[in-house]
């Protein structure tokens, strides 16, 4: 018997008893789908992970990182790790630096009439609207008048709108910051993320937080070069000019966007495989349902093996017959299977805010498990119908 026939006889058993198939096959579809659906969040929230530290449109962090003899003195130079005018305008200076992103950031109290809440301010300079993409639901952006005059103008996170206004319009009202008045001109908008902290965010032309803070203190600094292959070098003379200008011995650096993105890749390559592995165990029991399934249907059947037996069908025949069937059910599963996992992890993906990624290894690897399970779990049975007697077989009720 031709492998195509054995292929129809298997599809005919199962639609046979349409409703003991499909019940067989829901371990296997759970299971596939199961591992898909983790496996494609897993690098989904791997790749999102990475483009939120890895900084976009050419740019990347300068820190300072005090030396050993400065942590063990307790010396105060570990807290004074601030950037001065000086070096913004040294690193501006650059050939290869395209902007210089500052920011600085205080908690306070916002008080509005007799409403106060707990703020993060942030004093930022106009390149770090640009990079950041501060876009705004209601009202308008900081502009590059705000920043040159040092209005006092901001923009606020939306949970501003339920802390300090109960839901009202925010645009147009009068805030204060301790003492000092600000008007916000805008709410932030914005696509939802898991990992969004929902804070009370606010934010001033650095000017302006200057004002409101009399501090001139610029605690993050960033810098962006004209692509992505000038990057390391600005970055190098970024350091350089720094520790120059400061007298230190590597203590500015470069934050390590490679390390950070393999450390990120291990954790979530480790926690991807516990979490799919738990999802395969389904399979498992998906593929003892399938083996449970193939003896009934060997006992059901063995008048019809000892016919065929007896009309010259070999044991290694009625083997593979059996074999077939097994496989055809968990295929047919695996394949139901990669639909519903694909489609789970876009909806989770969609709701947690990042990307999906179903690749086709998974998709494949996913499929072709599912048809080693039915090989594995349908052996037994196969076996089973292969050393049946004919006599008996033939005489079986």
């Amino acid at each position: 018997m031709s492998f195509f026939e054995n292929m129809k006889m298997a599809f005919s058993s199962l639609m046979a008893h349409k409703l003991r198939s499909i019940l067989t096959m829901l371990g296997i579809i759970i299971g596939v789908g199961s591992v898909i659906a983790v496996v494609a969040i897993g690098q989904g929230g791997e790749e999102m992970l990475k483009s939120q530290f890895s900084g976009e449109d050419n740019t990347t962090d300068i820190y300072y990182e005090p030396s050993d003899e400065e942590i063990q003195s307790g010396s105060e130079a570990t807290m004074d790790t601030d950037f001065t005018e000086e070096d913004i305008r040294e690193i501006e200076s650059i050939p290869e630096v395209k902007n210089v992103v500052t920011s600085s950031s205080e908690n306070s109290k916002v008080r509005f009439q007799d409403e106060n809440t707990d703020g993060n301010i942030v004093g930022i300079n106009e390149e770090y609207m640009n990079i950041e993409s501060l876009d705004t639901n209601e009202g308008r952006t900081l502009e590059s008048s705000d920043f040159l005059a040092g209005n006092r103008s901001a923009v606020v996170s939306e949970s501003f709108q339920d802390d300090l206004f109960d839901g009202d319009d925010m645009v147009g009202k009068v805030v204060y910051i301790g003492s000092q008045p600000v008007e916000i001109v805008g709410v932030l908008g914005g696509e939802d993320n898991l990992f969004d902290l929902d804070t009370n965010d606010l934010y001033l032309p650095f000017k302006t937080w200057q004002t409101v803070f009399a501090s001139s203190d610029i605690s993050e600094l960033s810098i962006q070069a004209e692509s992505s292959e000038e990057l390391e070098i600005a970055g190098e003379k970024s350091t350089e000019a720094l520790n120059r200008l400061h007298d230190k011995e590597d203590a500015y650096q470069l934050l390590n966007l490679e390390e950070m993105e393999e450390g990120i890749g291990q954790v979530t390559g480790v926690m991807t495989i516990i979490i799919g592995s738990i999802a395969g165990i389904s399979l498992l029991v998906g593929g003892i349902g399938v083996m449970n399934i193939m003896l009934v249907s060997v006992t059901e059947r063995t008048r019809e093996v000892g016919i065929r037996m007896s009309l010259g069908a070999t044991r290694g025949q009625i083997l593979i017959q059996f074999l077939i069937e097994s496989v055809t059910l968990t295929l047919v599963g695996g394949l139901i299977g990669m639909f519903v996992g694909a489609g789970g992890a876009m909806i989770v993906s969609s709701i947690a805010g990042w990307p999906s990624l179903v690749s086709f290894p998974v998709i494949a690897g996913g499929i072709l498990f599912s048809m080693f399970i039915g090989v594995v779990f349908g052996i037994l049975p196969a076996n089973k119908a292969a050393k049946m007697d004919p006599i008996q077989a033939l005489g079986h009720e």
